[in-house]
């Protein structure tokens, strides 16, 4: 069947024989380099993934925590003034001077900077003591639950106690 100037091919299972497989030198080096660099990739990819994912959990419940870090615990919320202190705050009528009467132009002691509504005459409002801001009752009310400091200069709210 085979024809003068063919060879057949003779397959001999001892010249694949791995017993004598061995790595040596640079290739041993180059092995243990590659699998250190898809190591260290793997993990900081899984790193930024956890952060990214931490950030997004976090910025959901508070718009303002741009803070990214792995160890550290959450913040807390800032702490309000008691209901007693806040309740503490004396009540004023609103009266508008002639000076506010007579001008054209938009005045800040004019409005509530919480709700931006224009205090009317005779209208009941809270005039912090620290700063002198004044805002309506129930606007500062809430504010002040969740917030220690005036919402226009950031002034620590301080209550004297009538003595």
């Amino acid at each position: 069947m085979a024809s003068e100037g063919s060879q057949t091919f003779h397959w001999q299972d001892d010249d694949l024989d791995d017993a004598n497989f061995q790595i040596h030198g640079r290739t041993l080096l180059y092995i243990v380099v590659l699998f250190s660099i898809i190591l260290l990739i793997t993990v900081i990819f899984f790193i930024y993934a956890r952060c990214v994912v931490r950030s997004n959990s976090s910025s959901a419940h508070n718009p303002t925590n741009f803070s990214i870090s792995l160890n550290s615990p959450p913040l807390s919320r800032p702490q309000g003034l008691d209901a007693a202190t806040i309740n503490s705050i004396p009540i004023t009528i609103y009266h508008r001077s002639p000076a506010d009467l007579s001008s054209l132009a938009t005045n800040d002691s004019s409005e509530c900077s919480i709700c931006l509504g224009v205090f009317e005459e005779g209208e009941k409002v809270k005039v912090l003591q620290s700063c002198c801001h004044c805002y309506h009752c129930e606007c500062v009310d809430k504010w002040l639950i969740t917030h220690s400091s005036c919402p226009m200069c950031r002034t620590t709210v301080r209550v004297d106690s009538p003595v």
